[in-house]
């Protein structure tokens, strides 16, 4: 590799970097070529990345960065997952580490946050982006859906229910009022 193919390497890697919500560094020193296309499919199964990267290169498109943290981790055959969502590339790294025994987890960087292997794996347990959005619009949509239910109500419930809140709010008034004039 030439200084100009190193150079534009450097700033592939930077630009990785800065990119993803996550860089996760693992050894894979003795893992086979078909193992390693395996992990591979299951990160783009995730819209996660596995990319075997030469460290020296690693190591200065990190300088810098809030991640150079993450720096010191890059000794022997390692390679980094990154994806934007930080929780797909710690999931999969995760999983794939409990299958193979020839794949570990050195630790990585969120952020300026510099994560260890047990982290990895606690982020790894943390729900998604996409399952924390789901969440987020099912509990915007139930009260919607309450709503909605109520305006489809006849008139006469519909009435019913308005002449009762007044009417309860006016008791809680009064309660309350006597519960001041008793002190």
């Amino acid at each position: 590799m030439d200084r100009a193919q190193k150079a534009q390497a450097v700033e592939d890697l930077g630009r990785i970097v800065e990119d993803s919500g996550v860089i996760i560094v693992a050894h894979y020193a003795t893992m086979s070529v078909p193992e390693l296309e395996a992990l591979r499919g299951k990160m783009r199964e995730q819209q996660a990345t596995f990319k075997v990267a030469k460290n020296r290169l690693m190591k200065i498109a990190l300088e810098g960065k809030p991640e150079a943290a993450a720096a010191d981790l890059f000794k022997g055959q390692t390679g980094i997952a990154f994806s934007k969502d930080p929780v797909a590339a710690a999931k999969v790294t995760t999983a794939y580490a409990k299958e193979n025994d020839k794949f570990v987890i050195l630790g990585g960087a969120l952020g300026g946050q510099f994560l260890t292997p047990d982290a990895v794996k606690a982020l790894a347990d943390m729900p998604s982006i996409e399952e924390l959005r789901a969440r987020l619009l099912g509990a915007f949509k139930a009260p919607l859906a309450k709503m909605a239910g109520v305006a489809k109500a006849p008139p006469q419930k519909m009435a019913g229910v308005a002449k009762a809140v007044p009417g309860k709010l006016l008791g809680v008034l009064k309660a309350y009022e006597a519960k001041l004039n008793e002190g």
